[in-house]
């Protein structure tokens, strides 16, 4: 029996009432940017493809690239997530944790 290899890549505490777990593949244009914005609740993901600009408010913004995850804290505004390649798209999984109707994104204030 081959041995299973657990690398762990992210873990920061939730304190968030949640009820589910929604999971996305989401494909960005070469050059589209997300434009700030902000979760209800606290997404995770990983980028399969492509290398995006990551920018959380009061951070410094840091490139993510394939492998790399990502954590989007809830009510936190999200500056930058911008596909950096104006000729390639750019490919991530997001998690949403999710609480009764509350929508998945909304534009920043």
């Amino acid at each position: 029996m081959t041995d299973i290899r657990r690398t762990q890549l992210l873990t920061h505490p939730v304190d968030a009432p949640l009820d589910r777990l929604e999971a996305y593949r989401v494909e960005f244009a070469p050059g589209q940017r997300g434009g700030p914005h902000l979760h209800p609740g606290p997404v995770t993901g990983y980028v399969e493809r492509g290398l995006i600009a990551f920018e959380r408010d009061g951070h410094a913004a840091i490139e993510l690239g394939p492998g790399d995850v990502f954590f989007e804290p809830a009510g936190e505004t999200i500056r930058r997530f911008d596909n950096l390649s104006d000729r390639e798209s750019a490919t991530f999984i997001a998690f949403y944790l999710v609480n009764g109707d509350q929508p998945l994104i909304q534009p920043a204030p």
